[in-house]
């Protein structure tokens, strides 16, 4: 008698092993292949948040892996086309990991992307952007600014939200150390 394998099972463990390899050597950590930001580690999700080169190569690894494009190693032997995609759903995801650790901190509501698994957030890209694009997180009602930020108009409360990014950075990091 033969063995069947089932193909979307084999698919799942394949993309698992290449999107999150390195990150359970990097962070420690298993993780499922649903995994969604909500549900990432607040030591993952704070290395995550920091700019500059650690974290986008924790974020090369995801969405090459993803996309069966190589270790991140290679990325800078990729062509322009695919670099470029890299680049942009790096920046997306790095942008909902900060909304995420504000969250967290109780600063934001109504995360536009939070449905999401991070594989599901690479795979369909696009869509998943064009459809978080339309809704921005909203400055919780119980924060201090609260009320500057409901004065606003519409237009410029995301820019007042991304003003508190380094800031959360900080409080987020001060309460990983207590």
């Amino acid at each position: 008698m033969t063995n069947v394998v089932d193909i979307q099972t084999y698919r799942a463990k394949v993309i698992k092993k290449k999107a999150f390899g390195s990150w359970k050597k990097r962070f420690g950590e298993s993780y499922p292949i649903n995994i969604k930001l909500s549900d990432l580690s607040d030591i993952a999700l704070h290395f995550l948040a920091q700019p500059g080169e650690n974290s986008a190569v924790a974020y090369y690894e995801l969405i090459m892996g993803v996309l069966d494009l190589g270790p991140a190693t290679k990325f800078n032997y990729l062509p322009n086309r695919e670099q470029i995609t890299v680049v942009d759903i790096h920046l997306f995801l790095a942008d909902q990991v900060r909304f995420e650790i504000m969250r967290r901190l109780k600063w934001l509501i109504n995360l536009p992307c939070e449905k999401y698994a991070l594989v599901e957030m690479v795979q369909g890209f696009d869509t998943v952007k064009s459809e978080c694009k339309g809704t921005f997180p909203e400055l919780a009602s119980s924060h201090p600014d609260y009320p500057a930020y409901a004065q606003l108009p519409h237009s410029e409360r995301e820019s007042f939200i991304r003003r508190m990014l380094r800031d959360a950075l900080e409080t987020f990091k001060d309460r990983l150390g207590s």
